[in-house]
Parts: C-alpha cells; sequence; structure tokens
C-alpha cells in the first residue's frame, strides 16, 4: 500500500484498491462447489438429463421394437456378474448368448432392447423429478408467503385448508383415479362430450402421465407451504421488513423482493430433498401396473417385469433397480450439499 501527501496541505494519503466482500449466494455456490459428493450427483443428474433429451439419438434401438428369437438373451458379461445364469451350450443352460453390439445389456421377456428401454425410462422419472417441485414451488411458496405474512385469521384459515388436504394420501388418491378414470367406462361412444371422456383421452395422449401429475401435484406442495409460512414468520418482524413498511412499500413488494429472496434457501434445499420421493411414488406405481401406458417403458415396469423371472433372469430387474437407485441418491447427495452450502453457520468455514 504506497503513500502520497496531497498538495498544499500536509495531509497524507493511503493508495490502497478497494475491497469487495462476497455475496451470500457467491459463498454458498462455492461451498457447494467444494462438496465432492453434492458434485458428484450434480454431474449424474445433468448426465441424466442429457440422457432423456436425447434418448432418440443414444438408444440402440426403438424402446418397443422387439424380437422373440432374441427374448431373454444377454451378452457375455453379463455372465460374469452372475454367474447363477446358464448360457446355451453348457450344462442346463437356458439363456441364448447375443453380440454386446446388438444387445449391450441384453433383452426382455418380449425380445426388447434392455439399453434402449433404460435410456428411455428416464424420461417418466425425470419429467415427475420437473413436475413435482414446479407445482410445489408455484402453490406452497405462494401459499405459505401469504399465510405466514398475513397472519391473525387469514394465516389460520389457510393452515386449516392445507390440514385438510394433508389428510389425502397422494399415492391412494392417484390409485382412485386411475381405477375411475381408466375403468372403460369412458371409452365408449355415447360418453365423448363429458369431463371423463376428456380426462381419459388427455391421459392415453400423455402416455398414462397424466393423472400421476395430478397426484403428486395435489399434494406435493402441503410441505413446501408449511416450511415458506414457518420462514416468513422467522423474518416478517426484522428490521429491514419493518423499515420497508415504514417507507411505504406495497405489500406485494415487500412479500416478492425482500421476504422471499431471503428465505429462498431452505425452500431449495427442501425441494431438492423432495424429489427422490417423487421419483419413487412414480416407480411404484409403474411397479403395480398403474403408471406409464404401455409400451412406454418405466423404471418402475422394468423392474416389475424382471422380477417375475429374478431367479432366472436376474439383470432384467438390477440394471433398471440401478438406474433409478443412481438417479435417486444423486438427488440425495445435491440436496445434502445445498442444505450445507446455506446453512448460514458454515459461512466462512472451509
Amino acid at each position: 500500500m504506497a503513500t502520497t501527501t496531497v498538495p498544499n496541505s500536509g495531509i497524507a494519503k493511503l493508495d490502497a484498491e478497494p475491497t469487495y466482500g462476497k455475496s451470500l449466494f457467491r459463498d454458498s455456490m462455492e461451498r457447494l462447489f467444494r462438496n465432492r459428493l453434492a458434485v458428484a450427483g450434480l454431474v449424474i443428474i445433468i448426465l441424466y438429463i442429457l440422457m432423456a433429451v436425447f434418448a432418440p439419438l443414444i438408444a440402440p434401438k426403438p424402446f418397443a421394437q422387439s424380437s422373440l428369437a432374441d427374448n431373454n438373451s444377454a451378452p457375455e458379461w453379463v455372465f460374469r456378474i452372475f454367474p447363477s445364469m446358464k448360457p446355451l451350450g453348457t450344462p442346463n443352460g437356458y439363456i441364448q448368448v447375443v453380440e454386446f453390439s446388438d444387445y449391450p445389456l441384453g433383452t426382455d421377456g418380449l425380445g426388447r432392447d434392455l439399453l434402449s428401454r433404460l435410456i428411455y425410462g428416464a424420461r417418466v422419472s425425470l419429467a415427475v423429478a420437473l413436475v413435482g417441485p414446479l407445482v410445489a414451488i408455484a402453490i406452497g411458496v405462494i401459499f405459505g408467503l401469504v399465510s405466514g405474512y398475513m397472519g391473525g385469521w387469514a394465516d389460520n384459515l389457510m393452515m386449516r385448508i392445507v390440514d385438510v388436504v394433508y389428510a389425502f394420501p397422494s399415492l391412494l388418491l392417484i390409485i382412485i383415479m386411475m381405477a375411475y378414470f381408466r375403468s372403460g367406462a369412458f371409452t365408449k361412444p355415447e360418453m365423448q362430450g363429458t369431463f371423463g371422456y376428456f380426462m381419459f383421452q388427455l391421459d392415453n395422449s400423455m402416455g398414462g402421465m397424466l393423472f400421476i401429475f395430478i397426484g403428486i401435484g395435489l399434494t406435493s406442495w402441503i410441505g413446501l407451504a408449511r416450511l415458506t409460512r414457518g420462514q416468513v414468520l422467522s423474518v416478517r418482524e426484522l428490521d429491514y421488513i419493518i423499515a420497508a413498511r415504514a417507507l411505504g412499500a406495497p405489500t406485494s413488494q415487500i412479500i416478492f423482493r425482500h421476504v422471499l429472496p431471503n428465505i429462498m434457501g431452505p425452500l431449495i434445499v427442501s425441494e431438492t430433498l423432495s424429489i427422490p420421493g417423487y421419483i419413487s411414488a412414480e416407480a411404484f406405481l409403474s411397479f403395480i401396473g398403474l403408471g406409464v401406458n404401455p409400451p412406454t417403458p418405466s423404471w418402475g415396469e422394468m423392474i416389475s417385469s424382471g422380477a417375475s423371472a429374478i431367479s432366472s433372469y436376474p439383470y432384467q430387474a438390477i440394471f433398471p433397480a440401478l438406474a433409478l437407485f443412481i438417479i435417486m441418491f444423486a438427488f440425495n447427495f445435491l440436496g445434502d450439499g445445498l442444505r450445507d452450502a446455506f446453512d448460514p453457520r458454515m459461512r466462512g468455514v472451509e
């Protein structure tokens, strides 16, 4: 640091470069990217997203293309992992050996390429992982902001609504809707023009995902609404909020420009940690046969099909289960990293 003297004054002046502090967001992101597990989870999620988006270019074959001559076949390397499987040409052999270039992971009972179906199945799980948080943020955050900031009778009424909706189990709600709208009653010509017929056709056009989205959307926002309300209650009486009210700022401006940016950290962490729950709910519904419409692949449906013959063809259930396991753990690792990154007690800690 250099020292100079101002002419005709005799006053010494320090020449120093201005320094800038780190913002809370930048400091949080730096902590996040120092967390190796969180970064690994983020990389895996990005790879899965790219795989789902570019599935037609990556998948070796169409997901519905079958070859009955190659059903229940596997490449040679699969037999090394599952020694209980017996290839044809050996004592008690029953599985056809195929070339790795033809079927890298083998085929299912209908002769469909497992790798292609795994790649396309990522679309279903990631669609649920996207829709759940979007609905939760769009409804739950707004609901919690208004409830927590308004207080009084409005807060009490809105929280009672949350309690009522919380009483509906999401999986049971989805099962009831699917059983009702997919019962076949709305496929008759005389039902055209009715709400049930419209919902049935819309569900078909979406490959059977509509009621999964509705069921998850109806209940996914409840936890986020409660968390948002609690966060708002903790900040609405702080000095900067009181100052904004004293300056005459509109309520909407206070909520969205002063309150919301200061509570986003916990909300992002909470919703990231909720995503594995959405994915597992879809996988469970597909496992019991209430997921997407065949032949659209879903990891849950693939696990269900493979589980029925797991003693003879274990790879048909293990490979989709591994794909599901990896993406759920990736979101868990990322959520844990975000929780540590946004924790104010970790600020400045290496």
